[in-house]
């Protein structure tokens, strides 16, 4: 009983979890493969119009999955401090469970633009020549924020 009070305390809002999303600086994609095998990779990524977005070469593990079942799950570590004489780490977590779906040209465009915005603030010109180079041979991805839970510790 003691447990499940101390984990409840930790729950942090909407608000706070969406912020910790929104700064932090890679995330865990989980999908499941057709023969029901997890499967966690990390992305740089961008929550942009609501959505987590991030792109892709044109192949590989994680894009097989998408196309078995679109439901996916995406983990995101924000501030951790180990306090070694207490045991314990003060942290910040947040988990997105939403559905994945690849974007269109112009939506393409943005959601690059954005993960430029936020990796590369000060390189924007010359971040988004180089998304005119690349949008044709990049594939990019959204997955909606359909319930989002964050945790904290401090």
């Amino acid at each position: 009983m003691h447990h499940s009070m101390r984990r409840q305390e930790r729950e942090i809002s909407t608000d706070s979890a969406l912020k910790i999303l929104k700064t932090g600086e890679y995330g865990i994609l989980s999908t499941l493969s057709s023969d029901g095998q997890p499967y966690g990779v990390p992305l740089n990524y961008a929550v942009h119009a609501d959505h987590i977005c991030f792109h892709s070469a044109s192949e590989g593990h994680k894009i097989e999955n998408f196309q078995f079942g679109d439901r996916v799950s995406f983990c995101v570590v924000g501030q951790t401090k180990v306090i070694p004489h207490k045991f314990t780490t003060n942290y910040e977590s947040v988990i997105v469970f939403g559905q994945i779906s690849e974007l269109s040209s112009t939506q393409k465009t943005e959601a690059l633009h954005a993960l430029i915005v936020k990796y590369s603030p000060d390189h924007i010109k010359q971040g988004d020549d180089y998304i005119d180079a690349a949008v044709d041979t990049t594939r990019v991805f959204s997955i909606s924020i359909d319930k989002i839970s964050g945790k904290a510790r401090s």
